[in-house]
């Protein structure tokens, strides 16, 4: 059975990011009900909804969509440092 999951994932970098760049990111991630975060910090992240049977899946897919998102978005490819998903059913428990 296939459910909904919120994926959370986080790059980090050698170098601070501008408000324009992360609002890049914001962008690129909004077909996918994102957020981004990351003005001002080492760091860029965003948090994507994905479709997926399990959580390895849906961690699989929230990371390649964050990827796709990245290099839409212009932003150098720096080390994801962490992922995390909840399904929609975790978050109706929370």
């Amino acid at each position: 059975m296939t459910i909904r999951w919120s994926v959370g994932v986080e790059a980090e970098g050698d170098r601070i990011f501008s408000h324009d760049e992360v609002v890049e990111l914001a962008d690129a991630v909004a077909p996918h009900g994102g957020i981004a975060t990351g003005i001002g910090t080492n760091r860029y992240g965003a948090q994507v909804v994905v479709v997926a049977e399990t959580r390895d899946e849906a961690i699989e897919r929230g990371a390649a969509t964050f990827s796709d998102a990245v290099r839409t978005a212009g932003l150098p490819e720096f080390p994801i440092v962490r992922v995390e998903a909840m399904s929609e059913d975790e978050d109706g428990d929370a």
